[in-house]
């Protein structure tokens, strides 16, 4: 078994990844979904956060082989991209959701220069707006990212057209298209659950 579908496995043996074909969950944004994430979790499994880790870094390095500086995105991202930084052996930066509202008002913790090239590291991407929302803050200050990475993706249409429309790079390590193919191949869904769970990624917001 490769690393991805290990992955795949502890995520839903953990129930850190919870399918549900017949019982929808409801976001915060209202969409329901048959399908509920918590990837901070990862981080309480040491031999997960290990095969997560090396992946990802290799990942990284393989998209964005002119990367300086990994970041993280307050506050999912940020034990992943300190585990990444190590790895790859780079300085590390994070970037909250807003700018602090004491001391030096700090919304990027952490030191760049104009000359560096970052990658911003998020857990988990829905529709890409918290994250290209550090992307939009890190350029203000003077930051320069080249993409961005996730553990997981959802992979919706309105992720795909606000990283396209905002001209960002994104390479996430696994996707909901990934992990269900592999849900079905290993007999956990049915092909009629897997036609089920498929049609909420066409229309995520018309689904019931």
């Amino acid at each position: 078994m490769n690393h991805q579908d290990q992955i795949i496995s502890k995520l839903i043996a953990e129930k850190i990844i919870t399918i549900s074909p017949k019982k929808s969950f409801t976001y915060a944004s209202g969409m329901h979904s048959p399908i509920y994430t918590d990837l901070r979790l990862t981080i309480s499994y040491p031999d997960l956060r290990s095969w997560i880790i090396k992946d990802l870094s290799a990942l990284i390095k393989e998209k964005f082989p002119d990367v300086t500086i990994i970041g993280g995105v307050a506050t999912a991202g940020i034990p992943h991209a300190a585990l990444v930084a190590n790895e790859l052996n780079l300085p590390m930066i994070y970037v909250r959701p807003k700018p602090k509202d004491h001391g030096k008002g700090r919304q990027i913790e952490g030191r760049f220069s104009e000359n560096d090239k970052i990658v911003l590291i998020d857990d988990l991407i829905t529709t890409g707006g918290s994250v290209l929302t550090a992307v939009q803050a890190t350029e203000k200050e003077g930051g320069h990212v080249i993409g961005v990475s996730s553990i997981f993706t959802y992979h919706l249409p309105d992720a795909d057209k606000n990283f396209e429309t905002a001209g960002v790079p994104f390479a996430p390590l696994l996707s909901y298209p990934e992990l269900l193919k592999a849900q079905k191949n290993s007999g956990a869904i049915t092909p009629e659950q897997y036609e089920t769970l498929n049609t909420w990624h066409q229309d995520p917001w018309s689904w019931k």
